[in-house]
């Protein structure tokens, strides 16, 4: 069987990416509509939304993700990502000629999901920013920058141990990245919201330009420049440790 073209392959990272930021930052539309009008704590850093609330998120995410993988992974590889995308193009395991086009179809499917909220939960939801990530009371620019490059670092660790490497692919692929997901947002969805994409983080800073929201752009460098160092970096340290180019049965990107 001919293997999926190149605009089939970016129409399920597309609409892998939608469901992505649909799903997870409905969510957190779904949390402060919940919490409106309960009483914050006497502390910048709390912002309202508790350890319950929390997880709840980081499961939207973590879930949605497992679910993409499950359904795309044999089509497009599932990376709904550009960090996922650049670290496997750094690796020599994802073609220079295809880069470009996964990464503008994970913006795009980011922008629309971003819009379908808007759209979904109206003009109520606006002043919230559509759940753009950003830094938190008290945190720096730096400390967010180290926070991303950390999760991001974790995340495409897990993506190469269980998904990557050709001795460890097996059913359980998708669970255990959507868990590391969730994980790094109950961790540090209070410290930047914990985007480790930045294609997450693109389509509701467009969506609020386009609808009247905030504009975020300077805090985007974070969003970007701090999940391609994490990604980049657990890809060749990966490959370091494992080896699994020199085990039998080279690792590829199917």
């Amino acid at each position: 069987m001919a293997a999926p073209s190149l605009l089939k392959r970016s129409l399920a990272e597309l609409v892998g990416t939608y469901a992505l930021v649909f799903l997870g930052t409905g969510s957190v539309m779904t949390t402060v509509l919940l919490a409106k009008g309960r009483p914050v704590i006497d502390n910048a850093f709390h912002v309202g939304i508790d350890m319950a609330a929390w997880v709840a998120i980081g499961l939207a995410f973590g879930l949605t993700v497992t679910a993409m993988i499950y359904c795309f992974g044999h089509i497009s590889g599932t990376h709904i990502n550009p960090a996922v995308s650049v670290a496997l193009w750094a690796t020599k395991r994802f073609p220079t000629q295809d880069l470009a086009a996964y990464v503008i179809a994970q913006c795009a499917g980011a922008t629309l999901a971003s819009l379908s909220v808007a759209a979904v939960w109206g003009a109520r939801v606006i002043p919230t920013g559509l759940a753009a990530t950003g830094m938190f009371d008290g945190v720096s620019y730096g400390q967010a920058f180290l926070c991303e490059v950390i999760l991001t670092f974790i995340l495409v660790m897990t993506i190469m141990g269980s998904a990557v490497d050709s001795r460890c692919r097996g059913g359980f692929a998708g669970l255990a990245i959507g868990l590391v997901v969730a994980a790094d947002i109950i961790v540090g969805g209070n410290v930047t919201g914990a985007s480790m994409n930045p294609a997450r983080t693109f389509g509701p800073y467009l969506a609020n330009i386009l609808v009247g929201g905030p504009n975020m752009w300077a805090q985007y460098p974070i969003y970007l420049f701090g999940p391609l160092a994490g990604g980049v970096l657990a890809a060749f340290l990966y490959d370091l440790i494992g080896d699994p180019r020199g085990a039998e049965g080279e690792c590829k990107l199917e």
